[in-house]
């Protein structure tokens, strides 16, 4: 049996007590977990078949990457985690900065990484309203619903051709629904997506052949619905449920459904979450935590967060991961990069940070000693996803 949540807080409450779990290793030593110490890598005690991800920011932290001499950070991802999404080397600004010109550079730097540390890719992402590159911007004002189409099939075969059989998850479709306090409310993005917003008349069908084009240039990828505020069952969801049903119904290669699981301390928790993921797989799709961070709010003036908040916050981690490891169509649980100090965060969400589940010094918070503790609750001893 599990151990309680209570139980485990007890024990890691106070974070002034956590020692990183590579503390005492000289600096270029292979980090503890990658090989011989499995019970400390969170990507050592997950399932056989969920793989633990986190979001990595390529041109920032793994151009400069060399296998003999790894960055902190560089050590840390590579141990503790079995999969990589690329947090923005693959969005259309980076990728597809003309209308003629794609960038891989970022991106594969990315898949080369995750090739050296036996890791999965997800991809991130295809059709989305925002880091579009300005000349999609400009451009947008005048296209007809087949000038769209054109362009984003374009990217879509391109991008997804480029990384074929090296990506087991692409986010094809993100953050497509407006929220209940938009205005209009919950319905498709039509007047911010700039591809939705020229195929206004049936945007539906325009989201249906994106799936489409992406499954035709990789067949083998789990093709993913993702967007946040999406982890439990609310309007925004009973949007996507039926939008699930809708693309299934008419043949579309949808496979997966992914909630971001961007919370804060300041709102509550909603614990509809594992029975949003059972919905979903029953329409017989995979679903995911693909985002994962919880934020709290800071004073003006404190240094970091009150014990009660880390506890909070370990929980909800765990909370999410939990609903994770009880629904078996969870196929990964992503957090959203690492450390604090690479968070988006605080630029994000002025007055609110601590998101990660690691210090700037790379020490695992409470979070992640909780993580890792209902790791091994599920399958104690289990080898990396396809590992």
């Amino acid at each position: 049996m599990r151990r309680s949540l209570r139980s485990l807080l007890v024990a890691t409450a106070a974070a002034s007590l956590v020692v990183p779990l590579w503390a005492g290793t000289a600096a270029n030593a292979e980090p503890p977990g990658f090989s011989h110490a499995d019970k400390d890598t969170l990507r050592n005690q997950a399932p056989r078949d969920l793989a633990i991800g986190s979001a990595v920011w390529a041109q920032r932290d793994l151009l400069s990457y060399d296998p003999a001499a790894p960055t902190e950070l560089q050590r840390v991802l590579g141990a503790q985690f079995s999969s990589v999404t690329p947090e923005n080397d693959m969005k259309w600004d980076a990728i597809h900065p003309a209308p003629d010109v794609y960038d891989f550079a970022s991106a594969d730097a990315l898949v080369a990484f995750a090739e050296a540390n036996g890791q999965e890719v997800r991809g991130h992402t295809l059709l989305w309203h925002s880091q579009n590159p300005a000349w999609v911007t400009a451009a947008s004002s005048t296209w007809t619903c087949d000038d769209a189409r054109a362009v984003l099939e374009d990217h879509i075969r391109t991008v997804v051709g480029h990384f074929k059989g090296e990506i087991y998850e692409w986010d094809v479709a993100n953050e497509i629904f407006q929220d209940n306090w938009d205005a209009g409310g919950v319905r498709l993005r039509t007047e911010a997506n700039p591809f939705l917003r020229a195929c206004a008349d049936d945007p539906v069908a325009l989201i249906g052949d994106a799936f489409r084009w992406a499954h035709e240039a990789d067949p083998d990828a789990v093709l993913f619905l993702n967007d946040y505020n999406a982890e439990g069952i609310n309007e925004k969801t009973d949007a996507y449920y039926d939008l699930a049903q809708r693309l299934l119904a008419d043949g579309v290669p949808l496979s997966g459904f992914g909630a971001q699981g961007h919370l804060s301390l300041l709102y509550g928790f909603d614990t509809s979450i594992q029975a949003n993921f059972e919905r979903f797989a029953a329409l017989g799709l995979k679903v995911a935590v693909t985002e994962a961070d919880v934020r709290i709010p800071l004073l003006d003036g404190e240094t970091g967060p009150t014990p009660a908040q880390v506890a909070e916050q370990a929980a909800r981690y765990d909370a999410m991961l939990e609903a994770c490891l009880n629904v078996p169509a969870c196929s990964s649980f992503t957090v959203w990069g690492f450390p604090d100090a690479n968070s988006w965060v605080p630029a994000v969400f002025p007055g609110e940070g601590w998101a990660t589940i690691f210090e700037d010094d790379f020490s695992p918070k409470p979070a992640f000693d909780v993580m890792l503790a209902s790791l091994r609750d599920a399958t104690p001893g289990i080898s990396p996803r396809r590992g």
